[in-house]
């Protein structure tokens, strides 16, 4: 394509690029961030409202391919510079704010990609990203999408990101079913709804959403922000959601920050909740056994324990995610490849781990193989998640000879919501990229 000139803000300052590729765009940091605010809905009155944090949205430069940043993303994916793309849009949104001074008080909601907070910074970023570490409030707004792509890296995004001092946001919830299970796992500080669910509120979809959510919310103190609010009624479909943060274009469309904006105080921060404990490398099995009574039962007196958690998973209303251990990969057996295949067809997460297990052991499942001397081999795990639902089994191999309906192991069954929380993060840590 001919070339497009394009004035373009970049790390060092206002430069004219000659943009041709996104790799040009990518190369030259000629992004623009854009800021819209997020205020407390309980403030709104005659059209005022008390801003406490601003969303930072990215635009390509103008009168490229790439301004719109849906297009400017998947180009840079198909150029395999995503993760770079990444660090550019983070870049560019925290210099910006620190360059208008946004003060620690106002929070600055930046979109990330968990995959790329695992890559390298370039190195020319890196002195903005320490500036914004010591300088800004960030709460890093991540999408349930990646649960499914790659559950370890988005567990390990959300923990470097509290390590940082920042928080987490769990973007678009509402939009997939899945997402209503994906939350106890990301652990969001701020829960932020799909716009659909603001604009069209009623239903019995959007019912099973907020249940959900104020459940979680509940439990941990997390924040529910409402996006997409342009009227309104928009405004009154968001707080009849349980809302207490919004933004969209009733409040401001993006632009640039006030230029008041270092002198902005708000009366109420947005909160960030306490992280769940860290499961230590211990297994399933020794999370569960250390706060449950054990005891000893047949393979065959547990099968329909495990077939049981299993019926749970299958709930299309409100999928959940399934995860089990099977020791073997040989005991991931073509009956039991053919029960969670199906069970895969609407939950939210299907994923075996087991020795030789292949990275798709059937249709829809997700396979981690571990090594002959991994603790899991010695454990025999079914856990299911829902946004209601929690249930574990947890097991661990007797070593006995003999028939395998007759091995012995000594077990756990606990539904008790929080520990089996810590007993799927346990095993999620297992599971990597494919």
């Amino acid at each position: 394509m001919q070339g497009v000139g394009a004035e373009t803000t970049g790390m060092e300052g206002r430069t004219t690029t000659i943009i041709r590729t996104v790799g040009d765009v990518i190369d030259a940091r000629a992004i623009t961030t854009v800021f819209q605010p997020i205020v407390r809905l309980d403030s709104w009155n005659h059209r005022r409202h008390e801003v406490v944090g601003y969303e930072a949205l990215t635009r390509g430069p103008a009168g490229t391919p790439w301004e719109e940043p849906l297009r400017l993303f998947a180009a840079a994916a198909e150029a395999g510079r995503l993760a770079e793309l990444d660090w550019v849009c983070r870049a560019g949104a925290y210099r910006a704010a620190i360059d208008a001074g946004l003060p620690v008080g106002l929070t600055l909601f930046v979109n990330a990609e968990p995959a790329a907070l695992g890559a390298p910074c370039p190195p020319d970023l890196a002195p903005t990203i320490l500036d914004a570490q010591l300088r800004l409030r960030v709460v890093t707004e991540m999408t349930e999408r990646a649960i499914a792509d790659d559950p370890a890296a988005l567990l390990t995004a959300a923990e470097a990101c509290r390590g940082s001092g920042w928080g987490v946001a769990l973007d678009d919830v509402g939009a997939e079913p899945a997402s209503l299970s994906v939350m106890p796992f990301v652990h969001p500080d701020v829960v932020k709804l799909d716009r659909h669910l603001t604009q069209q509120p009623g239903g019995a979809y959007a019912a099973r959403v907020v249940n959900a959510v104020v459940a979680y919310a509940e439990r941990t103190g997390a924040a529910v922000l409402a996006e997409g609010i342009e009227t309104e009624q928009h405004l009154a479909g968001a707080l009849g959601l349980g809302a207490t943060l919004g933004q969209g274009w009733l409040f401001d469309r993006p632009g640039p920050l006030p230029p008041d904006v270092a002198e902005r105080r708000c009366s109420l921060s947005v909160p960030l909740v306490a992280p769940p404990a860290p499961t230590g490398g211990r297994t399933p099995y020794e999370i569960v056994a250390a706060r449950r009574p054990t005891a000893e039962a047949t393979k065959r007196m547990l099968l329909p324990l495990s077939h049981y958690l299993e019926t749970k998973a299958q709930d299309p209303a409100e999928p959940p995610m399934l995860l089990a251990s099977f020791q073997e990969g040989a005991h991931f057996t073509r009956a039991t490849a053919r029960r969670y295949s199906a069970i895969a067809e609407t939950a939210a997460l299907v994923a075996v781990l087991g020795t030789e297990l292949p990275s798709a052991p059937a249709p829809g499942v997700r396979g981690t193989a571990f090594a002959g001397n991994d603790p899991l081999r010695g454990e025999w795990n079914v856990i299911v998640v829902g946004p209601h639902f929690a249930g574990a089994l947890v097991a661990r191999d007797l070593a006995d000879t003999g028939p395998q309906e007759r091995r012995r192991f000594t077990y756990a069954l606990t539904y008790d919501r929080d520990l089996v929380l810590d007993a799927a993060r346990a095993l999620l840590h297992w599971i990597v990229p494919t």
